[in-house]
């Protein structure tokens, strides 16, 4: 069988949620179906690291894809080009987007849809595209494959999809998360909060993360226990406008707070490993690997009880409403003073990070395409 990819999302150094779940998948499927072959399409000239087995052959295709625009000439033009001429068995295309003018059965990987909830996070050209053609994408997919019985829910009600037609094969979690010695992080602690504790956000800074009102807890937090605690933040603006830059501005104890931007992921472990506790209380979420990844750390997890978070974070997490800012004050208090909580948390974050690993969603996701494409297995 002949496996066209849409892999635009494999960058070097620069892989976020979609394109680490595109990397975890694809190097484990092409390793166990040696069988089959497997064209990688890239918008720009790859890194040989992701040309991961014999069975791939990749191919560069223009232009580079990161426009609204250039996103429907690559889908739109340049793909189904490419699937005329290799006249492959099926397309996957780990974020969701699919050419709708083909006769190629396509099995697309839709996160989430936290934009047709949440438009108002995008910028006009990004919103406008993603409304008008992601409801075209998961109608015109064979198959959908998702993240979450969460995001499976939603996309059944929101787009008047078959329930039968989506498989839920869940996101993993890297290996490289592990605890970290006491004094290794001493050691960050010094290097990253001036020797003291803090909590740690990982996560892009869009709205939908609510990392404005993680900020504004913080405050409380500071004001009514009065520790020299720190709030570290790992991640970038993705847009222009970022709301947690202006509740920044406003606070009291705006010193306390250290955005380091991006990082290599092993030394988002290291922090993460060094942390009180996560602070990822989401208003929206498909998944959120950053809750696998913290229990994996041994680090205990505050995060939302809305969406997929409570899917994913079962009992191994403590709950709080996003959109209460007072209720997340409460639970960094709770969590940083309570040790006999924090242990029960921990321990349960062990065996809970077992039932989330990559290589499951790797089976997951070979089961969704050999549904999608039974005749040719």
């Amino acid at each position: 069988m002949k496996i066209a990819v849409n892999t635009r999302l494999l960058i070097k150094e620069k892989l976020g949620g979609m394109g680490w779940f595109t990397y975890q998948t694809l190097i484990r499927i092409t390793r166990d179906h040696p069988e089959h072959h497997f064209y990688f399409i890239f918008d720009r000239k790859w890194n040989e690291e992701y040309v991961f087995s014999d069975n791939v052959t990749p191919i560069k295709l223009g232009p580079q894809a990161r426009h609204p625009v250039l996103w429907y000439i690559w889908f739109m033009f340049s793909i189904p080009r490419f699937l005329k001429k290799y006249k492959p068995d099926l397309f996957l295309s780990p974020d969701g987007f699919i050419p709708l003018k083909t006769s190629i059965p396509s099995l697309a990987v839709i996160h989430d849809i936290n934009f047709y909830h949440l438009p108002q996070d995008y910028p006009f050209f990004v919103r406008h595209f993603y409304l008008k053609y992601f409801p075209l994408f998961a109608a015109r997919s064979k198959r959908i494959a998702t993240v979450s019985e969460f995001s499976k829910s939603d996309i059944v009600r929101s787009y008047n999809i078959r329930p039968d037609k989506i498989d839920v094969v869940y996101n993993g979690s890297d290996p490289v998360f592990v605890s970290l010695p006491t004094d290794k992080q001493k050691q960050i602690k010094e290097k990253y909060s001036e020797g003291e504790d803090f909590f740690v956000f990982i996560g892009s800074l869009v709205s939908r993360k609510n990392l404005s009102r993680m900020i504004e807890a913080f405050d409380i937090f500071k004001a009514k226990t009065r520790l020299p605690h720190k709030l570290v933040i790992i991640g970038d603006p993705i847009f222009r406008h970022c709301n947690a830059l202006e509740a920044h501005a406003k606070m009291i104890f705006r010193e306390d707070v250290i955005f380091v931007g991006r990082i290599p992921r092993e030394e988002i472990r290291k922090v993460l490993a060094s942390s009180r506790a996560l602070l990822f209380v989401s208003c929206f979420e498909g998944f959120g690997i950053p809750i696998l990844e913290a229990f994996r750390c041994e680090v205990p997890v505050i995060t939302g009880d809305k969406t997929s978070l409570p899917e994913i974070g079962g009992d191994a997490a403590f709950y709080a409403d996003p959109y209460s800012v007072d209720d997340i004050a409460k639970a960094m208090t709770e969590i940083d003073k309570n040790e006999s909580l924090r242990e029960k948390l921990i321990n349960k974050g062990k065996l809970r990070k077992e039932l989330f690993t990559w290589e499951k969603t790797a089976l997951k996701l070979w089961d969704c395409i050999e549904k999608t494409v039974p005749d040719k297995i």
